[in-house]
């Protein structure tokens, strides 16, 4: 054995010492977070549980960061090469952790407690990152904007999923309110004195689903009309609708905004009513991982015996806001599996699983691989300069 790899055996077992004397707490923290959900921008009770775990490790905490009253950065060491660790704490309305953000977080606080005693001898800082709002809103978008990106040569995250993968990739998405306003008058008596809004929202719907044959492969706008009038006898002064757009990239999303926003207006043109189209939340990016760190984490997840699937990156699923930073700091976002029955995420079956052995185990597990990941790139002097040069050269975020 070399010493390069003595001396990694070495680091990777103080690591899990460290994950193992304090297991109980983490796994606490992870079922605390799954009997306690809350929504986007509202998780005021889970982000203080993290932040004051971290403080009382010994981390320099600042809450609040970014505007945001339920973000935070934790910091422990003070080495050159910041590596970040996002948490996400979020629920979805009325399922809870059907998403398995408990577990999420719990695996970046474990990872980021294991990392702490070996950052100055590892020349490193460990930053963890207290991001709120994935499942809504685009927490991770907001701190980029805020500058608490700036200084992270390498970022990383696990999330909860029915199966361990690595390197699979995510869509664009952007989510949007609509509404037509037109004008009310009596069905029978006088229909031409109404412009009628629901019609509006008819061809609008006609219209995206003529366009479905021409979209870009993976491209899929899906939506749900929310207020359609009030009754058969009156022509509808108002609807409203909630739309997704998704594609492949970023810049095929960009595109298909500017299709699906004609069809909404051929549906103001064609009746005389009003549109108002408005964007919710951010805009989140398609995830591109680092291929070399995700092949560290591959690595460090089977050595702890883990059945990881190597996942083609052009495989997608889902969205995600950690996509955002991926175009701007190098990035992994593996899937940790735990068994979850016949089901799927964001489906309430889902959430009971969030606190069986196996969640606490892909906690544990998680947070492991993503501390030897993180030895790795501190350790291997061609990857550590390789993450210093990207970070000098992309100077600080802007949007």
């Amino acid at each position: 054995m070399t010493t390069a790899a003595a001396t990694t055996d070495v680091l990777r077992e103080q690591a899990r010492a460290v994950v193992t004397r304090r297991q109980d707490e983490v796994l606490a923290l992870s079922h605390q977070l799954h009997a306690d959900p809350e929504l986007a921008y509202e998780e005021h009770r889970s982000a203080r549980r993290i932040a004051d775990l971290a403080e009382a490790a010994g981390f320099d905490v600042t809450r609040g960061v970014c505007d945001l009253p339920t973000a935070f950065t934790a910091t422990a060491g003070s080495g050159e090469l910041v590596i970040g660790i996002c948490a996400e704490y979020d629920a979805l309305p009325d399922i809870g952790h059907a998403c398995g953000h408990n577990v999420n977080g719990a695996a970046s606080v474990a990872a980021a407690l294991a990392l702490a005693p070996l950052a100055d001898e590892l020349g490193i800082t460990v930053k963890l990152l207290g991001t709120p709002a994935e499942e809504f809103g685009g927490g991770k978008v907001d701190m980029l904007r805020g500058g608490a990106f700036d200084d992270v040569a390498a970022a990383m995250m696990v999330h909860a999923a029915p199966q361990d993968s690595v390197g699979m990739s995510s869509l664009a998405i952007s989510s949007w309110k609509v509404g037509y306003t037109g004008r009310a008058a009596h069905a029978a008596a006088m229909p031409e004195r109404g412009v009628n809004a629901a019609d509006a929202m008819m061809i609008a719907q006609v219209a995206i689903a003529a366009y479905r044959q021409q979209m870009r492969p993976g491209a899929v706008v899906s939506g749900v009309v929310t207020s359609g009038g009030e009754a058969a006898n009156v022509i509808p002064a108002r609807t409203a609708a909630d739309y997704d757009c998704r594609a492949v990239t970023s810049e095929e999303l960009a595109e298909l905004q500017a299709r699906v926003r004609a069809c909404f207006e051929a549906g103001a043109l064609a009746t005389g009513a009003e549109l108002a189209l408005e964007t919710v939340g951010n805009d989140y990016a398609d995830l591109r991982q680092d291929l070399a760190i995700g092949r560290s984490y591959l690595s460090a997840a089977r050595a702890l015996g883990r059945d990881v699937l190597a996942a083609d990156p052009a495989l997608r699923g889902g969205s995600t806001d950690m996509g955002n930073v991926s175009h701007v700091v190098p990035t992994i976002h593996p899937m940790i599996g735990y068994d979850c029955g016949d089901t799927i995420m964001h489906n309430p079956e889902f959430t009971r699983f969030g606190t069986t052995p196996q969640a606490d185990r892909a906690v544990l597990d998680g947070g492991l691989a993503m501390a030897w990941t993180a030895l790795d790139l501190a350790t291997d002097p061609a990857h550590r300069q390789g993450l210093l040069a990207r970070l000098a050269a992309r100077g600080p975020y802007r949007d």
